[in-house]
Order: C-alpha cells, then sequence, then structure tokens
C-alpha cells in the first residue's frame, strides 16, 4: 500500500466513533466508489429523506465481507440508522475524494484496509471473571463492570457499559424465569423504535437499566405508573442514589424501586446456590452463560462476551 494512503487512512480511522457502524459504511462507501468511480458526490449517496446513507443495510455489508470469506454478522443495522453515519459518509468521501486527486485511491487496497479492522473488531477479547472464593460476589460483579468502562474510556460513543449492564439483567430474568419469557434486544436499539415500555417487561413490571439515570428515566416510570405498570429501575453503585434524588424530586420516590446491579446480582447468586459455597462456580456459570447466549443473539460484538476463569 502506498504509505500516503496508508498514513491517510490510519489518521482518519484512528477519530473514529460509534466504531462498528462507521466502518460498515465506510466499507459501503468504497463499493460505491468502485461502482459510481471517483471523485463520488456526498450527495448522491444520501436517501430522499437525507437521513440514511443510501444502499446501507446488513445484507449490503455482509456481500461485502462474504468477499473476503467473513461469515459473522458485523453490524445487525450496517450503517442504517446509526446516529451520525450520514455524516460520517460526507467526511469519508472526502478522504476519498482527496486520495483520489493525489492518485493514490488503491480501492483493493482500501478495502482491505477496512476488511482489517473487521476482523480486529471480530477478535477482540471477551471480558473475563476470575471465581475467587475470598473475594464477595459484589465485588467480581463490580470489577467486571470496571472492564467494561475501561474499554470504553477514550472511545467517543462506545456503550460497553451499558450493553454489559443490559444484557446481565437480561440473564438474570432469564434465569429467574422461563427465557421464552423474557424478550431481549441489542443495546443501540432504542426502546422508540420498538415501542417498547422499558429495557424488559415481565408481568406488570417494567425493568429500565442505565448506567447513567437521568430525568428522562423518571419520566418514563411516571408514564409506566399512569399505565397501571410497576417501574424498576436498576443502576450501577454509584449512581442508585442519583436515581432516588431523581425520582424524590418527581415526587415518586415512593412508587419506583431502584436497585443498584451489584445487589440485584449478588443476592440472586447466593439464593441459587442456597448460600452454599460450594455452588458458587456452578451458579456463576449458569448466569454467565445466558448472558452469552444473549450477546450472541442480539450483538454483534464478541468482545461484549465474558468468559469465567
Amino acid at each position: 500500500m502506498d504509505p500516503r494512503l496508508e498514513k491517510r487512512l490510519d489518521d482518519f480511522a484512528a477519530g473514529l466513533t460509534l466504531r462498528k457502524g462507521n466502518v460498515a459504511v465506510s466499507l459501503l462507501v468504497t463499493e460505491h466508489a468502485r461502482e459510481l468511480g471517483l471523485p463520488l458526490d456526498a450527495d448522491q449517496l444520501v436517501t430522499a429523506t437525507g437521513t440514511r446513507v443510501k444502499g446501507a443495510g446488513v445484507a449490503a455489508i455482509q456481500r461485502i465481507l462474504n468477499r473476503h470469506g467473513i461469515t459473522a454478522i458485523f453490524a445487525r443495522e450496517g450503517g442504517r440508522t446509526s446516529p451520525g453515519s450520514v455524516a460520517h459518509m460526507r467526511r469519508y468521501v472526502s478522504v476519498l475524494n482527496e486520495l483520489h486527486e493525489q492518485g493514490v485511491a488503491d480501492l483493493d487496497a482500501i478495502e482491505s484496509f477496512w476488511i482489517d479492522r473487521v476482523r480486529e473488531v471480530l477478535a477482540a477479547k471477551p471480558m473475563r471473571v476470575t471465581l475467587d472464593s475470598t473475594v464477595s460476589l459484589r465485588r467480581m460483579i463490580r470489577d467486571l463492570l470496571a472492564q467494561a468502562v475501561e474499554r470504553q474510556q477514550g472511545v467517543v460513543g462506545s456503550t460497553v457499559a451499558g450493553a454489559l449492564l443490559q444484557h446481565l439483567v437480561g440473564a438474570k430474568l432469564a434465569c429467574a424465569m422461563h427465557p421464552a419469557s423474557v424478550e431481549h434486544h441489542g443495546y443501540s436499539t432504542a426502546d422508540e423504535q420498538t415501542a417498547r415500555k422499558g429495557d424488559f417487561e415481565v408481568g406488570d413490571t417494567v425493568v429500565h437499566v442505565t448506567t447513567s439515570p437521568s430525568e428522562a428515566v423518571i419520566a418514563r416510570c411516571r408514564t409506566n405508573l399512569d399505565e397501571g405498570l410497576h417501574p424498576v429501575v436498576i443502576t450501577v453503585s454509584s449512581k442508585a442514589p442519583i436515581a432516588a434524588g431523581l425520582a424524590d424530586n418527581a415526587s415518586m420516590a415512593d412508587r419506583i424501586d431502584i436497585f443498584d446491579i451489584e445487589q440485584f446480582l449478588a443476592l440472586n447468586l447466593y439464593e441459587w446456590r442456597r448460600f452454599e459455597t460450594a455452588d458458587r462456580r456452578e451458579t456463576t456459570e449458569r448466569l454467565v452463560s445466558e448472558y452469552n447466549r444473549i450477546v450472541e443473539e442480539v450483538e454483534t460484538d464478541p468482545s461484549l462476551r465474558i468468559v469465567l476463569g
């Protein structure tokens, strides 16, 4: 690869946000460059509504990946509805046109560059939980969340901690009930897109899972109450007091149950093993196995998986 081409692509990729979606869009726009030729007109690559990149979607991305022997689903929405995808497309078109002017826009090399980024994402290591009988279950859960927070630091738009929190709660609910009775969604799927009342609906209870409690979450709890439902908010331990304060400010402190995730999970793990230390690995494996099943079903990022050590 021409050094100028490699450096320009490296510099551009280093500043990406919403990494998977933008990598998918980059691959798609590179494909448009093959079909339409360079330079590209960014206005021609936007749908009539101006909110989507033309032709974007999981099928289009997978066709490109299949040419390189990649069959794993990379991005279920394929950059179609990710916030900022159109803006990213316009920035990338400028880069391609710039490279074209310099005479170094080798589309085969450019596509290979983005395919390498796909392989990097798919090869990402999972998070790890180490069972230690001298460490409390709450500490084990706290360490797992710390790993997620560390992974997303410095990566604008990354939501590893939020996804981990949501699917841990989903795994706990699925283990406590019949798995088929709990509906799971990808973390990036907004409730508004699916008309959901919260992250989980179990009986007449609506569960809201958040790493950052806000007035908007409390407002949704009010809507649940108005509909005769019982809202529950689950958050990280450091934010539980904030959620309680917001509920109190809204005069709903006595109507919303608020739990921190450490307590929510640890108590159930103790109950499942009947408070017997010998069953610690078995019950933890049960939760982790269900969590990984959910991640495999609704997410495309394998690094969200958990390995039990």
